[in-house]
């Protein structure tokens, strides 16, 4: 347990819960490095393969950034680089991470959910980007990630007006997985993390690398001819070969991650 944080492993599920409820979740400069070691930790750590993040509370998921904090003077420099909550910049983790957002995501909140695999929002949750309405933008990813989830048009009717989402639009505009009844948002992410902790975890890398850089190739024949590490690795671990050996024996595989 950190200081604003909680952190649960649950087998090869890490659960990590932002708990800063008094401030509806919203992340300062100290939380952000505390949240950057949490998934150093996750990525680095061969038995944990897949994530949850949540909010502490019924209200908020996260509300952004402290800005009470911002404007009372409180020292904003970071030890690490690796973005709002130590994920919105961090580019190079193979492992699936599942935003569970119980309430309110709000700026900074709404961008650590699009740097998430999935998100499982509550039926009260609320989406927004509304840094133009206090001065800001959201730079932490928020301008290029929606635009590429759910296209340029609708991005912009969100972001240019810091309009606010419900959940269930969100599920309509794409960037929401499935929509939960309210205090079961949690349960619903440990269902999708049970379904991916189901499959090979090499294969899932695999996949989810291969996806997203192929999305960035110049074409249909360069993101299928491109080079994975992900997808090298699988092809030469232990699991290669367990799944077609259990399948062949009518049996559920042991995955080793290897």
């Amino acid at each position: 347990m950190g200081e604003y944080s909680l952190v649960e492993r649950e087998g090869n599920l890490t659960i990590i819960t932002i708990n800063r409820p008094e401030v509806m979740n919203a992340l300062h400069a100290p939380a952000h490095d505390e949240f950057s070691a949490i998934f150093d930790d996750f990525v680095s750590d061969p038995e944990q393969w897949v994530a949850i993040i949540t909010g502490a509370g019924d209200r908020a998921f996260s509300a952004g950034n402290d800005l009470k904090y911002q404007a009372s003077g409180g020292d904003m420099t970071r030890g690490s680089d690796t973005g709002f909550a130590g994920i919105t910049s961090r580019f190079d983790n193979p492992k699936p991470v599942i935003a569970a957002v119980n309430g309110v995501a709000m700026g900074g909140g709404f961008e650590i959910a699009l740097a998430c695999d999935l998100v499982i929002a509550a039926e009260n949750a609320v989406f927004a980007l509304p840094e133009p309405r206090v001065g800001l933008a959201a730079l932490a990813g928020g301008v290029h990630r929606l635009p590429r989830e759910i296209g340029m048009k609708q991005a912009l009717g969100m972001m240019l007006t810091g309009r606010r989402v419900s959940a269930e639009e969100g599920k309509q505009l794409g960037f929401v997985n499935e929509v939960a009844p309210a205090g079961q948002v949690l349960e619903a992410a440990r269902e999708w993390a049970n379904q991916i902790l189901e499959c090979a975890p090499l294969s899932v890398r695999a996949s989810k690398q291969a996806a997203m850089e192929g999305m960035d190739a110049d074409s249909l024949e360069a993101a299928m001819n491109g080079r994975y590490d992900q997808v090298n690795a699988m092809r030469h671990s232990a699991d290669f070969i367990e799944g077609p050996l259990a399948f062949s024996e009518k049996r559920s595989p042991n995955w080793q991650g290897a």
